[in-house]
């Protein structure tokens, strides 16, 4: 246990669990790392919406990410939730300051009801302090439209082409993630190396989706941490999503969260 590997998620909490850092750390649980935090706000958030959102001071930040990685360190950190271009900026100068690798942007813009989760005028910061720093960037369409000033992107060549765009800003690697398109499958597009890989599944018909994007990426990051290469931990983190989608908890009476144990339950089932 000794060779242990370490995650840092710094994101939001979610209140309800099923989102943010909690979504993170139960996935880093789930795939045999140890997950640590750095909380960019509190929000207080269940099923049907967020209900509120309480950033925390930057200094705040800040000593939660100097006391996790001066100590302890990481082996791959990933960001959610920063909702200000101050936050942003701080967790820039961290990333450089203590030479974080294995970086995992999750540019989370709205939650699942609709409630803003990223200013507009931290779009910029985003774009120009902290993707340049990132081993790979997890947009959905919408996201990745944003990102790109308003491309519209309604297609797999546009897919393609918005993630080449991107790569631009200055990551090594592109998930654009597909579920927001229409078809029978969900299609999920990486590139990186100059390479275009697809990520295939069949679509679920479930409303319950809550905490997708946090609990993708977090299980990208888990697979870099320990090693992986970058489209191998995306094969595994599609894997692993499309089973907590598939097996998602009805609880609450809104959109409910995905089933982070899912993966390890029904491994077997989903090998037949």
């Amino acid at each position: 246990m000794n060779d242990v590997k370490k995650v840092l998620t710094i994101a939001g909490s979610d209140s309800g669990g099923g989102a943010g850092i909690q979504a993170d750390l139960k996935t880093f649980q789930e795939r045999d790392v140890y997950g640590m935090s750095a909380i960019t706000a509190l929000t207080a958030q269940n099923t049907t919406g967020v209900h509120g959102i309480f950033p925390q001071q930057i200094e705040a930040i800040n000593q939660q990410i100097d006391a996790v990685l001066v100590d302890i360190g990481a082996d791959a950190v990933k960001t959610g939730m920063l909702f200000s271009a101050d936050i942003i900026h701080a967790v820039a100068i961290k990333c450089n300051e203590h030479h974080v690798t294995n970086l995992v942007i999750d540019p989370v813009m709205v939650a699942k009801g609709g409630s803003t989760l990223l200013r507009e005028e931290a779009i910029e910061s985003l774009k120009t302090e902290l993707l340049p720093l990132a081993a790979i960037i997890t947009p959905n369409i919408p996201e990745a439209s944003v990102l790109l000033d308003g491309m519209k992107i309604e297609t797999i060549e546009d897919m393609e082409e918005a993630a080449i765009k991107l790569s631009r800003f200055g990551c090594k690697a592109v998930l654009i993630k597909g579920g927001h398109m229409n078809g029978l499958d969900s299609i999920d597009l990486l590139y990186t190396n100059q390479k275009v890989y697809y990520f295939e599944s069949k679509r679920i018909d479930t409303i319950h989706t809550h905490g997708t994007g946090c609990t993708f990426s977090a299980c990208i990051a888990a697979e870099l941490a320990k090693g992986h290469a970058i489209p191998q931990a995306v094969s595994v983190a599609k894997d692993y999503i499309t089973s907590a989608i598939r097996y998602s908890l009805k609880i609450g009476s809104g959109i409910g969260p995905t089933n982070h144990a899912a993966y390890r339950i029904h491994s077997k089932e989903l090998m037949q």
